[in-house]
């Protein structure tokens, strides 16, 4: 798939870096929207990500790129919340709109500290407040070692698994006057296949918050150290986590003939920052940090996405300034080897 990938989009006149990282890691990074869109592991094509499969021929792949909608290419993206004011042109009204200048256009390219970084000065109108903001948003991407590889007690599981990852570094910056600064938060997300598994460790059981749809409650075990969702249900849902109850760690758990696949996401949760995120239905619910998407749209795909938030702009010593690091783990082997990893990681019995 990242040979497949990376043709086509070459043939389609798109351009692309790769990356790969000391421990051979390789990164299919499209500058257009600054999407990881492949991870595959050391001497591997396949991807764990998702990718739309319209990317695998150059002439659905040119068309997808010049069509008048979302161009949604699948990966690791990031957005910015909250979507009430970003996505929605006017906060009253139920016309959603992809921004192009932040997710449908070139962001500049530059290898920087043993690793890649794609950046672009943006305009954004904000609808609620009702004025555009200008702002920079920056991504390193950088090696991420094997989390477990000093457990000395999983050098057999381990033995058999393939792994991948990187770091991001996230960073957005308001380039007005600091007295203006908006409530907008980095907001990055990954889409992975259908029919698996979202593992998410918390303190304690929040009743998860329901933003659209509505997930099969048979689909959804909410244990006391743990929230497990089984992405096995068609339509399009959505719940969101308060940043106070997530332990800043999540897991997608799938199988695909045999072979079993996990990818987990590190992330920092600051309770004490400002989470921004909303609904329409409850624009006075703040708090909430990670998310759990099901997309299951003829004109988008189908697929799942782990969604975490960074606290937004605002706090000091830099008010104008957030900065946010996370990594992207990846394994795949058999089902007992892949257990204990999420048993580790996630706590995931």
């Amino acid at each position: 798939m990242f040979s497949v990938l990376a043709r086509a989009l070459g043939e389609a006149g798109q351009a692309i870096e790769t990356y790969q990282s000391p421990d051979g890691s390789r990164l299919l990074v499209l500058p257009y929207g600054a999407r990881v869109l492949a991870l595959a592991a050391p001497d591997r094509d396949d991807s764990f990500f998702w990718a739309n499969p319209l990317l695998q021929e150059a002439g659905t792949a040119r068309a997808l790129f010049t069509g008048p909608g979302w161009h949604n290419t699948g990966g690791d993206r990031t957005w910015l919340a909250p979507e009430l004011d970003v996505f929605f042109p006017d906060a009253k009204a139920d016309r959603y709109v992809q921004p192009r200048a932040l997710d449908m256009s070139p962001y500049a390219v530059r290898r920087a500290g043993g690793g890649i970084e794609l950046s672009r000065r943006l305009t954004l109108h904000l609808a609620r407040p009702n004025r555009d903001v200008e702002l920079r948003l920056t991504k390193w991407l950088g090696p991420a070692a094997h989390p477990l590889r000093h457990e000395r007690d999983l050098a057999g599981p381990l033995s058999g698994i393939r792994y991948a990852g990187y770091t991001q570094r996230t960073t957005l910056e308001f380039l007005g006057s600091p007295a203006e600064t908006p409530a907008l938060g980095i907001w990055n997300l990954v889409q992975l296949p259908p029919g698996g598994e979202m593992l998410v460790p918390w303190y304690a059981p929040v009743a998860p918050q329901t933003c659209f749809g509505r997930m099969p409650p048979a689909s959804v075990r909410i244990e006391d150290r743990l929230l497990r969702v089984r992405v096995d249900f068609p339509g399009s849902h959505k719940i969101a986590l308060r940043a106070a109850a997530v332990c800043g760690r999540a897991g997608y758990l799938w199988e695909r003939g045999g072979q079993w696949s996990l990818v987990v996401r590190n992330f920092f949760v600051n309770p004490s920052g400002e989470y921004v995120d909303v609904q329409k239905h409850d624009p006075d619910d703040l708090g909430y940090g990670f998310q759990i998407c099901r997309v299951d749209e003829p004109e988008f795909g189908s697929f799942c996405e782990l969604e975490y938030h960074a606290p937004a702009l605002g706090a000091p010593p830099d008010p104008a300034r957030s900065d946010d690091l996370s990594q992207v783990w990846a394994f795949a082997g058999d089902d007992q080897s892949i257990a204990a990893v999420a048993r580790r990681l996630l706590g995931a019995a």
